[in-house]
């Protein structure tokens, strides 16, 4: 075929899942090498990923441009979890270029891969693996024209630093941007290359500063917030006072004397727009509203009786052996029925989008962990057709699952349409308290029996609303059940408002009552909490990391309570295992918890950014102290009473106890997750080792002071 039919045949566009000319396609990109990898048929893959949500495989796009740099278009975004760092690590490793040539675009639904969204820490343990090879392949073809330039054969070249050389002679040489020279090249290969061995590796596995980090600190980092036009305006939305309260009246012609403001009302949607955000919150308070709000039933205490009552048939999620057989088996019968609060996602950053039309094309900045889900809410919202719409997420200041939704670009783009302006849409803190969903409450209900011996012999599970997700067990039990009833998702008959992943979804809650439990039993075996666990525990993998969080915490046998304040916890997350152990101390007079030392050990498979997977698990443990101790949602039926920081309480860094981290080795493994899993062991290990130090159980998160008193008070 000549060069000249092949640029005008149409192909799929993977970008948008939109038709475009050869042609046309390349121009968006100008010069360079243009390396396009696919598996199978690219254009049933996207309808197939589309099909399925979260894609099992990724198209993705390198660029190789005349200078030499490297750019790596990637679906996902980066949100403090590092990927943006983790990610070029594999890219530059595989291609063998420096990491400092490689600039990554992550996010922009005009320039990347659709992706499903970033969450549930797969972006390096699901997509990892095909940039890993989409950069195999990349260099593969590398070596392929520099052959045919150099006139070697390619077993004669070899490659460092983006330069191909002659193994016998370095003089003879071309750097990728010589093959390039502003050309564009597509080269497929019939044979596939696999990606390199570990013991290959000159980047990954070994600690790296994140890229990201001067940007951050310097300020130059933009957020949603900071995109601008000379034109644009400042929107202030009226809101309702409770969840499912209904607009009855609403009066503006006060604020409408304001100058310069402009008031948009379409049904129920009332904004006030103005070029500076203080007058819009001036002129918001200027209107006047009046709300039918519904009967308030349910509130924040009787919110677990209300989950019980409303629960559905459940489903059998894991089984073996018979809950009867293992009751018959059992001479020592312990219980518990473990609750969690409603709790928020409270990110620095709250949900931000700045939107701006242009002819028939709208472009929306916004904060948000889902762009290409964004992109089609706001084409069916809007009218417009999908490749007439570009979402664009700069960098995100936390989500944690929160950002998933994507109300703000919504509201942002409904308004720059309805104003003919660009409109920013920033919410305040209390809306953010209000709108964002939060980790949903939930009620676990737990029997479990040991035999004359002491081993374990029954575990029947029940979770209520918390969802499935960390809820089977790991230890060497005859006979269980788990049963799940509802998950974490959506709004229905039992929440009064949006409910929605919670960095490591459900896994908190379950691990809070699990290991809870497993202490319990311990304890009635008469066994140490580690020695225990470690004689039931299945997998050596477990054993293995609860082996080093023992080993560094220099942990001494003990039958618990010991009057120490050491607790244990395991977990599963992400495809990662995870221990800690900490050491609290206990104010018996004002029921104060000071979480002095937590050891984190965990097993995530080879480790891209040791560097990276450290930050993430200290900052799991510093983010889990907060639904441990303090963080929940006070509420009375729709009314959400907790507005700021003032009453919803976060971590604190003077809370912060000594946090040590532990990275087994198994870097010829497959890489885990390890965004979420080190979170999930918080909740349990202060609550055992606050009975370790005071021999009171609490069975309820957050652990208050208040919780605490009233445990002490009541014996």
């Amino acid at each position: 075929m000549k060069d000249q039919e092949y640029l005008d045949m149409d192909f799929t566009d993977l970008l948008s899942g939109t038709t475009l000319n050869r042609r046309n396609f390349l121009k968006r990109f100008g010069g360079g090498i243009i390396i396009f990898f696919s598996i199978g048929d690219a254009s049933a893959m996207m309808q197939e990923q589309r099909r399925q949500g979260y894609p099992s495989d990724f198209n993705a796009y390198l660029r190789i441009g005349a200078d030499g740099r490297v750019t790596c278009l990637v679906g996902k975004i980066e949100m403090g979890q590092g990927a943006i760092t983790s990610l070029a690590m594999e890219l530059a490793d595989e291609l063998d270029v420096s990491l400092d040539s490689v600039d990554m675009v992550m996010g922009d639904t005009d320039r990347c891969p659709w992706d499903m969204g970033t969450f549930g820490s797969l972006s390096t343990r699901s997509f990892g693996p095909y940039l890993r090879q989409a950069a195999a392949e990349a260099r593969a073809v590398l070596l392929e024209l520099a052959a045919d330039q150099l006139k070697k054969l390619i077993d004669q070249l070899q490659i460092k630093d983006g330069t191909v050389f002659d193994k016998n002679n370095a003089k003879i040489k071309i750097s990728y941007a010589q093959l390039t020279e502003g050309k564009i090249i597509e080269r497929h290969l019939e044979q596939k290359p696999s990606p390199k061995k570990p013991s290959e590796f000159h980047i990954m596995g070994k600690p790296v500063f994140r890229q990201d980090a001067k940007e951050k600190v310097t300020g130059e980092a933009k957020f949603a917030g900071d995109i601008q036009f000379p034109d644009m305006l400042y929107a202030k939305i009226l809101r309702p006072p409770a969840h499912g309260a209904k607009l009855k009246n609403v009066d503006t012609s006060e604020a409408e004397k304001i100058a310069g403001v402009q008031i948009i009302k379409d049904g129920d949607f009332i904004a006030v727009l103005h070029k500076y955000p203080d007058i819009a919150e001036k002129a918001l308070k200027k209107i006047t509203s009046e709300f039918d709000i519904p009967e308030a039933k349910v509130d924040d205490k009787t919110i677990f009786d209300h989950l019980l009552e409303v629960a559905s048939k459940g489903e059998v999620v894991a089984q073996d052996g018979n809950i009867a057989t293992g009751e018959k088996m059992t001479s020592t019968i312990i219980e518990g029925k473990y609750l969690n609060s409603y709790v928020a996602h409270a990110p620095i950053e709250p949900h931000t989008a700045a939107a701006k039309i242009d002819g028939e094309k709208i472009t929306v900045w916004a904060s948000t962990q889902a762009p290409f889900r964004a992109k089609d809410e706001v084409a069916q919202a809007l009218g417009f057709a999908p490749e007439n719409v570009r979402i664009i997420t700069p960098y995100v200041g936390g989500g944690f699952g929160g950002k998933n939704q994507n109300q703000q670009a919504l509201e942002a783009a409904r308004l720059a349409k309805l104003s003919g302006k660009p409109v920013q849409v920033a919410w305040t803190r209390q809306e953010e308290f209000f709108y964002d969903t939060f980790r949903p409450a939930a009620v676990v209900k737990i029997k479990s029996g040991l035999s004359n011996s002491g081993a374990p012999v029954l575990w029947d599970y029940h979770v209520y609303f918390a969802g499935e997700r960390g809820s089977q067990h790991f230890y060497t039990i005859a006979h269980h059940k788990t049963t799940a009833y509802g998950g974490w998702s959506g709004r229905d008959s039992a929440h009064l408002f949006g409910v929605g992943p919670w960095r490591a979804p459900a896994n908190n809650t379950n691990t809070f009552a699990r290991e809870s439990q497993i202490d319990m039993m311990a304890e009635k075996a008469g066994l140490d909490p580690v020695e225990f666990r470690l004689k039931y525990l299945k997998e050596e993998k477990m054993r293995g990391v609860l082996k080093a969080a023992a080993e560094r915490f220099g942990w001494t046998t003990a039958p618990s309570p010991s009057g120490r304040g050491y607790g244990v916890s395991c977990g599963i997350d992400a495809g990662t295992y995870v221990a800690h152990i900490a050491e609290v101390a206990v104010d018996k007079n004002t029921g104060q918890v000071q979480v002095k030392r937590v050891v984190c050990a965990q097993d995530m498979g080879l480790v891209v950014n040791p560097q990276g997977a450290k930050i993430q698990m200290e900052g799991c443990i510093t983010m889990g102290l907060g639904y441990a101790l303090t963080e929940e949602i006070h509420f009375k039926g729709g009314q959400i009473l907790d507005t700021n920081f003032d009453t919803y309480e976060l971590p604190r860094f003077s809370w912060l106890p000594k946090i040590e981290t532990v990275l087994i080795d198994a870097k010829e493994e497959a890489p885990q997750g390890g965004g979420e899993p080190a979170i999930i062991c918080m909740g349990a290990v202060i609550a055992n080792a606050i009975y370790d130090a005071i021999g009171l159980r609490l069975f309820q998160l957050p652990m208050t002071p208040e919780r605490i008193m009233d445990a002490i008070r009541q014996g």
